[in-house]
């Protein structure tokens, strides 16, 4: 993009009547869009709603079937990434697309014009050293990306735009993979960003951090625009009620009543990654009938480890799993499953469900050696259909025939399924992680509702998740995870949110 004047009138993007297609399903159906020189704009909807496609065909990762991309005025087709790299735009996705191996200084320089032959190290690392201190991002040109923390990662692909002389940069749903800390941080860099003239698009569904970051907010829902709107003149019930077009439901919070006996507890746990390093440090941890403990923590510091060894999926190297007083530790996947440990993972669609059978098998799937599902030898088809029609009506499963594949359902139904085959298997205990993740308001908040009415029930609930809102509404105890290790365990209604996001860095208040 070059550097002429964008006029008052003239916005520095124009998205006109943009409609794209997949499979006939139209994920833009006439949208239009404008962003202006020197503003942090947030594109806003549910999941679905056509946020990420519409910019991708602004970073020319997908080419519309309709419509104008206007850059400064000119309507000349964005083709292709590089084209809209040639022209300023620069997209930060919400999975990374950097070289593990690779330092910051040669991610930074991947693809980019200059030869290899003809780049000079030090003075690249000086101006990625210069760009890192302008905009408050710190991090090493010469470190391996490997080595940096997600949060570093997500500053090596802003400044990698930058360095590009990106004037417009798109964020594709950019805190989830933030502490609290840093997610300040990032605000105030693209505050300074926008300061010098660039565009700043924020994508986003939550409803208070486009509150907080914005100037306007555009709000999609079912592919089109509903209305764009300054931030300073709306209020989230508003945004909510165009997102959905309705009223947002009463959010779940979790009653008073008291915890009871502890049903899982892990004793100096310890186990290694898939690399054969060291993933859980020695983790104690207790989840009692009756409530809900919730795992903070940014990704990768151990999580999903811990849920793993919790199943059966991830041999210890240390210590002890305890459930219902019972040592589990040398137990099989089924021997637990059996005795009441239930598991809704975090990829719902590789590990969760399987999405090739349908919506019915995968719901009976843990209950077809028993009736109504299964018969004196073999599976008895209609009591199964029956009973796989009674959990879909019963958590309100919805988009497709029970003989659909599960893969057609949107997230939260295939959320749903999970759930519903999970809870319906009775657990004493029950481990969700990233239950919500990429959900709309409505999806999240149905699934939301199961966890508590399994806490209500007297069950025990794991809860993994990177969102720090949700596990300080839904949780009764927070326990804090970083680099395998349980940094400290507190009640929900006592969390302080600096603190927490101090202990997901590692650094103690």
């Amino acid at each position: 993009m070059d550097g002429a004047p964008v006029s008052a009138e003239q916005p520095l993007v124009a998205l006109r009547g943009i409609v794209k297609e997949f499979s006939g399903v139209r994920a833009n159906d006439g949208v239009d869009f404008e962003l202006r020189a020197g503003e942090v704009h947030a594109l806003l909807g549910e999941n679905g709603a056509g946020k990420t496609t519409l910019m991708n065909v602004l970073a020319g990762l997908a080419r519309p079937d309709a419509g104008t991309v206007e850059i400064r005025g000119d309507d000349t087709a964005v083709r292709s990434p590089r084209a809209a790299i040639d022209r300023g735009i620069g997209m930060v996705h919400q999975h990374f697309r950097l070289v593990d191996r690779f330092t910051v200084a040669e991610n930074v320089t991947l693809g980019w014009h200059a030869p290899k032959a003809l780049l000079r190290r030090r003075p690249l690392e000086r101006e990625i050293a210069r760009l890192s201190e302008l905009y408050r991002m710190p991090v090493q040109a010469g470190r391996p990306v490997w080595q940096l923390s997600v949060g570093e990662q997500q500053r090596v692909e802003i400044l990698k735009n930058l360095y590009r002389g990106a004037q417009v940069l798109i964020l594709d749903e950019p805190t989830a993979v933030l502490t609290p800390q840093e997610s300040l941080a990032l605000v105030d860099s693209l505050r300074r960003m926008a300061a010098e003239g660039r565009g700043i698009v924020f994508i986003s569904h939550k409803l208070d951090e486009v509150m907080a970051v914005a100037d306007r907010i555009t709000v999609l829902r079912r592919g089109r625009n509903v209305a764009t709107v300054a931030t300073s003149d709306t209020t989230q019930g508003e945004l909510a009620r165009m997102m959905i077009g309705h009223d947002l439901p009463q959010a779940a919070a979790p009653d008073d009543r008291q915890a009871g006996a502890g049903v899982l507890r892990l004793d100096a746990v310890e186990a290694d990654d898939d690399r054969g390093l060291p993933a859980l440090r020695g983790v104690d941890l207790e989840v009692r009938a009756g409530e809900i403990v919730g795992l903070a923590g940014v990704a990768g510091n151990g999580q999903l480890a811990l849920a793993e060894v919790v199943v059966g999926l991830r041999p210890l190297s240390g210590g002890r799993v305890l459930f219902e007083d019972r040592d589990v530790s040398g137990w099989s996947i089924a021997r637990r499953i059996g005795a009441g440990i239930g598991y809704c993972p975090e990829d719902r669609l590789r590990h969760g469900v399987a999405p090739t059978l349908s919506i019915a098998e995968n719901l009976i799937a843990k209950s077809y050696r028993r009736r109504p599902v299964s018969g004196r030898l073999l599976l008895d088809r209609r009591g199964a259909r029956r009973a796989a029609a009674e959990l879909a009506e019963r958590f309100d499963i919805r988009g497709a025939d029970l003989d659909a594949p599960v893969a057609s359902l949107s997230g939260g139904n295939v959320q749903k399924v999970l759930l519903a085959r999970e809870i319906s298997a009775d657990p004493r205990l029950l481990i969700a992680a990233q239950s919500t993740r990429g959900l709309d308001v409505h999806a999240a908040e149905a699934t939301r509702r199961l966890l508590l009415e399994q806490r209500n029930a007297g069950r025990a609930v794991l809860l993994i998740s990177e969102d720090l809102d949700e596990l300080v509404r839904m949780s009764d105890r927070i326990a804090v995870i970083y680099e395998g290790r349980i940094m400290g365990t507190f009640p929900a209604h006592e969390a302080d949110e600096e603190e927490i996001g101090l202990l997901m860095a590692g650094r103690r208040p």
